[in-house]
């Protein structure tokens, strides 16, 4: 059966690729769009609560619009949902990602002439040119030494999500301003250059080997609960987006377990590891 959160379709209108296989009033091939909000919210229906975000310069497909919303599929993962109509506009393939916990685009090649907008990690942008220590793109001035060109991702998804130490834990958050643990797992394979699935179900359903029990730890290692998910650090300790500190932080990894347990927030299903 389909997950509904990556299901091509809505209720009015699915993708031409589907005709034959689903009903619909219409089929469209859809249109090519981008956003263009420094983040906005993934929802199940128009205005409701989020599934998960999407943030500035993401590639979609919008399939429907009605009523100052959108639906869209996002190219990164195929995940669907429902986004605010003023979100969007005509896409611009992006050649650099946003690679510091958080950035500002700026005005002018000057950091004292304000600011236009602040982007999150994995946020993704045309850059143009260079002047100084800035790229410049369309939107404003960026700096340079928080990009890096999408042709050269990085290799440590660990690392990535290590720079979001201290980041809010929000349900459904995909941005600096706010994470959660599927969340944190996912801009930490973007930033390597791996899509993988937003929900931690979806994640240990479809990522890397399962690892024995009582196999050493690898740093990277996934290891999951039902409706949660830790990136090791090492053999003893994890790092995760969390609601006991309401952060991203490090765990010890027994005390989470007994935590969790004693709480009865879900049981301990094992590891996972993605071999790159």
């Amino acid at each position: 059966m389909t997950d509904r959160r990556r299901l091509p379709f809505s209720g009015a209108f699915a993708l031409e690729a589907l005709r034959g296989q689903v009903e619909a009033e219409g089929f469209t091939h859809g249109m090519p769009a981008r956003i263009i909000v420094p983040v906005t919210d993934l929802c199940p229906e128009p205005g409701s609560l989020r599934d998960r975000q999407l943030l500035f310069g993401a590639e979609v497909t919008v399939i429907d619009q009605r009523d100052g919303f959108a639906f869209v599929q996002a190219a990164w993962d195929g995940y669907c949902g429902w986004i605010a109509a003023d979100a969007f506009a005509t896409p611009e393939p992006a050649t650099h990602v946003v690679t510091a916990p958080a950035t500002h685009v700026y005005r002018e090649a000057a950091i004292k002439r304000g600011e236009v907008m602040q982007l999150s990690m994995g946020a993704r942008l045309a850059v143009t040119g260079e002047t100084g220590m800035f790229a410049v793109t369309a939107e404003g001035f960026v700096p340079r030494q928080h990009l890096r060109a999408l042709d050269r991702p990085g290799d440590d998804p660990l690392a990535v999500a290590e720079r979001l130490l201290g980041t809010p834990y929000l349900w459904g958050g995909n941005s600096r301003a706010g994470i959660d643990c599927s969340g944190l797992v996912q801009i930490g394979f973007a930033l390597c250059g791996q899509s993988v699935p937003g929900d931690s179900d979806l994640q240990w359903a479809e990522m890397g080997e399962t690892v024995p029990e009582g196999a050493p730890l690898r740093r990277g290692d996934l290891l999951f609960w039902k409706g949660h998910v830790a990136l090791a650090c090492d053999g003893e300790t994890m790092i995760h987006a969390n609601g006991k500190t309401m952060s991203v932080a490090c765990e010890s990894i027994e005390a989470a377990k007994a935590r969790i347990a004693a709480a009865g927030e879900g049981p301990y299903l094992g590891v996972k590891r993605v071999v790159r």
